[in-house]
């Protein structure tokens, strides 16, 4: 039964504290009543002020009627602080999460989850349509095996506050300024990382120290292989590593890294490795792979399935980290070059890998036609989506097939609005890497047009029947 006039507060059973700065923005007089009839692309709940404007209200749910405080006003829309349900939607859950009501890291833990899919899929849709002018189906979004408990790697903020005081958690929803202090109870590590967190925290001494010194720290625990590291970005000195090594069950190794992102081993083991698609990699301790590992598989081996590499297939292997498609084609006999931007990165992924497979050093937008000519090209760019020149290449002399892997339906809808002058949809898949966020990974399949158009959407054809003459 839905409950009436429950306060914000009421939401959450524990309210974590922490703060860099105490500086908030002014609010407007109380808003009494709105109705919120969706949800936006960020998790916001979604209704309309009195005045006409759209106002986005995060930990609002569809069906509910509530009141705010309005904190961003703009012309057209305006942003608001959920102040109190006065009618709850009747499928609204209670946050598995103690720090749920302030803490930014997840935006839907009160929609059930079947629920935040549906959700998801609208998103992928809505922005096809508005963005790409694309009138396709996307069917239901594909759910994680683990809705919580996910991630493998995850990155907390600490502080040393006046007094010896630290907090250590993730940024505050409504005030990024400021940092949730998040002892034990997130739902979002996988159990090795919430074992290492909480033990970390408990061993890290008076004031952290630890842990290098500094104000501002980030750390980030990952598993591997071999079990977890811990990944020092800011400070000076080391720290007493050997002590964190000793005293956190499963901590294999402890690196920092400088202003440049350059990695450096303090203490423990200098190499480590990933398992993903039945790949061992030899991983650098930033190199970028997916968190959630049982979603990304399933991702993973679809974009496989759909290219289709046969012996003698050409691949592209375009912003590809450590190289997971480009080493699965050629380990199927194709022919792929990868392409990655970070060198790092262009390293790990050229190590140990198998025949077949090169890997150019740089960017997409500078090294797509050096790699060419190819029968695929599969494309996983970073959220900002694919350079104009990128999709300018791909049109002028792109391959038969193109596999775009998207983290943003707003730059996937974009760029494909660019590539439909010589490509069409043929296969979309979704599917959820973050499950109580708003994220969602997509996977479109285009193929080559039989007659490109060009960019005023003409045919060669075309353009030689509005000449003055013949050829």
């Amino acid at each position: 039964m839905a409950r009436v006039g429950v306060a914000v507060d009421e939401l959450t059973t524990h309210g974590a504290a922490g703060a860099e700065g105490s500086t908030s923005q002014a609010e407007d007089p109380h808003v009494p009543s709105v109705y919120i009839r969706a949800l936006g692309s960020d998790g916001a709940g979604v209704g309309d002020l009195p005045d006409g404007r759209v106002v986005f209200v995060q930990r609002a749910a569809p069906g509910e009627e509530i009141s705010l405080r309005l904190t961003h006003q703009k012309r057209r829309w305006a942003r608001g602080r959920l102040v109190q349900i006065l009618q709850a939607a009747p499928n609204r859950v209670e946050a598995a999460c103690p720090y749920y009501a302030e803490c930014g890291g997840c935006t839907l833990q009160h929609i059930p989850y079947e629920d935040q899919l549906s959700w998801k899929t609208r998103f992928v849709q809505d922005a096809l349509k508005r963005i790409g002018g694309l009138e396709v189906t996307v069917p239901p979004v594909e759910a994680s095996p683990a809705p919580q408990g996910y991630r493998s790697r995850v990155t907390f903020t600490l502080l040393r506050l006046p007094g010896g005081r630290v907090v250590a958690g993730f940024h505050h929803l409504t005030n990024p300024k400021r940092i949730v202090d998040v002892e034990d109870g997130c739902i979002l590590p996988d159990p090795a990382i919430a074992t290492a967190w909480r033990q970390l925290r408990s061993v890290w001494g008076e004031a952290a120290r630890r842990l290098p010194a500094g104000r501002r720290l980030r750390l980030t625990l990952r598993t591997v292989d071999e079990g977890v590291i811990l990944v020092v970005e800011g400070g000076r000195g080391p720290g007493r590593p050997d002590v964190l090594l000793k005293e956190v069950d499963g901590l294999v190794a402890v690196w920092s890294t400088d202003s440049q992102g350059t990695p450096r081993l303090l203490d423990g083991q200098a190499v480590v490795h990933e398992t993903r698609l039945g790949e061992v990699i030899r991983t650098s301790p930033t190199a970028f792979l997916q968190v959630n590992v049982e979603a990304a598989d399933a991702l993973q081996r679809w974009v496989q399935e759909v290219a289709r590499v046969e012996p003698g297939t050409r691949v592209v292997d375009a912003y590809c980290g450590v190289g997971l498609y480009g080493r699965h084609a050629a380990r199927a006999g194709g022919h792929a070059v990868g392409i990655e931007q970070n060198s790092r990165a262009a390293k790990v992924a050229g190590r140990d890998a198998p025949e077949g497979f090169t890997v150019l050093s740089g960017t997409v937008e500078e090294c797509l036609s050096e790699a060419f000519p190819a029968d695929v090209v599969i494309l996983n760019p970073p959220r900002a989506g694919v350079d104009a020149r990128v999709t300018d290449t791909l049109h002028a002399a792109g391959p038969e097939r193109v596999i775009y892997v998207s983290c943003d339906p707003a730059t996937l809808a974009r760029d494909l609005a660019r590539l439909r002058l010589a490509y069409d949809v043929s296969e979309i898949r979704a599917f959820d890497l973050f499950p109580q966020t708003s994220h969602v990974e997509t996977v479109v399949v285009l193929e080559r047009r039989a007659v490109v158009e060009d960019a005023d959407g003409r045919s060669p054809d075309s353009q030689r029947s509005d000449s003055n003459g013949p050829e």
